[in-house]
């Protein structure tokens, strides 16, 4: 069976993914921009985020979200998180009822410090709703290279009729029924890949990231469990696998923007350099937030928003982190 796919959102992670997902059924993709939409028909490209890489000739792309959404038999949302309530808004009177929504975005809302998901829920009632997580570097699944992720939902019926949807050659779909465990997995990694990219901006060695790492996903593993995830979740793809690639690829935004604070940028330059989002800027501050309201000591995540939100010294506050007394290893710090 296949399904009329709308995907909104033309950048690069949405646009592979829509690429993908096209060559076995019918897909759509929304995106603002109508030079973006022309080059996506015509040219079988979105070089803006994709470079020279040729997209499958099936996939579309339009302006129009009512005609795409009140045709979709699967929607997927692929827009960064602040602007992930207000697409869902515009398009909630054209959806048909129970048309699953998956979400591909990772991040958090920074006014309520919800997960995508849940915003789903609120706007979107009544339709299934899941995340598409995992190590999916676009420039590398663009060029054919193997990746697995996780398709997380409650729904044991309808995440095996999507797990095909998304599956493609060697492109590896698993599933799994921990949405919120899968979600933020996503969201967390974010942060910490910006402390392990300051300690490689820094010259630290590669002792240093490693420990970074796993430290990062222990603080990242007890927040999840502590928010209502399964702690076998974060040792899977949408946590230990998609903390490691986007800790230690030079594609990764996140990083990326570490590693340009440890050489002494300001954040305000990097971002206005950047063409993509970096979540793990805009997440740090509802992260800590949160790790408040649940008592979890974040350190790592801490020292980041030191240096990203309250404009610290990223040499000095790396230096701390490194200082911090150890205790058990089951131990924050």
């Amino acid at each position: 069976m296949t399904l009329k796919v709308a995907l909104l959102g033309g950048g690069s992670w949405g646009t592979t993914v829509a690429s993908l997902v096209a060559r076995s059924n019918p897909t759509t993709l929304w995106a603002r921009s109508p030079k973006t939409v022309d080059e996506i028909n015509n040219h079988h490209t979105n070089s803006k985020y994709l470079g020279d890489a040729k997209l499958s000739a099936k996939l579309k792309a339009s302006s129009d979200l009512k005609a795409i959404a009140t045709e979709a038999d699967l929607l997927i949302v692929a827009v960064p998180s602040h602007g992930f309530r207000d697409i869902l808004q515009q398009v909630a009177p054209f959806l048909r009822a129970w048309v699953p929504v998956i979400s591909l975005t990772k991040g958090l809302e920074r006014t309520t410090n919800k997960r995508m998901t849940e915003i789903v829920a609120e706007v979107l009632p009544g339709h299934p709703y899941g995340v598409l997580s995992g190590p999916n570097l676009a420039a590398e699944i663009m060029a054919g290279q193997a990746a697995a992720t996780v398709l997380a939902m409650e729904d044991e019926a309808v995440v095996q009729e999507l797990q095909s949807v998304f599956s493609n050659g060697v492109f590896r779909v698993y599933t799994n029924h921990d949405v919120i465990g899968c979600e933020l997995g996503g969201v967390l990694k974010n942060v910490i890949a910006i402390a392990v990219g300051i300690g490689d901006g820094l010259g630290a060695g590669d002792n240093t990231r490693a420990a970074l790492i796993t430290r990062g996903l222990s603080e990242v593993t007890r927040l999840g469990v502590a928010l209502g995830g399964r702690p076998e979740t974060f040792a899977g793809l949408a946590g230990m696998g998609d903390m490691i690639a986007t800790c230690t690829s030079t594609k990764s935004r996140n990083r990326s923007v570490g590693f340009a604070l440890g050489q002494g940028k300001s954040l305000q330059c990097i971002i206005e350099e950047m063409v993509m989002v970096a979540e793990g800027v805009k997440s740090v501050g509802a992260v800590l937030e949160l790790a408040q309201r649940c008592d979890v000591p974040m350190p790592i995540t801490q020292f980041v928003y030191n240096v990203v939100v309250d404009g610290g010294s990223a040499k000095e506050a790396f230096r701390n982190i490194i200082r911090v007394e150890a205790g058990a290893e089951s131990e924050p710090g």
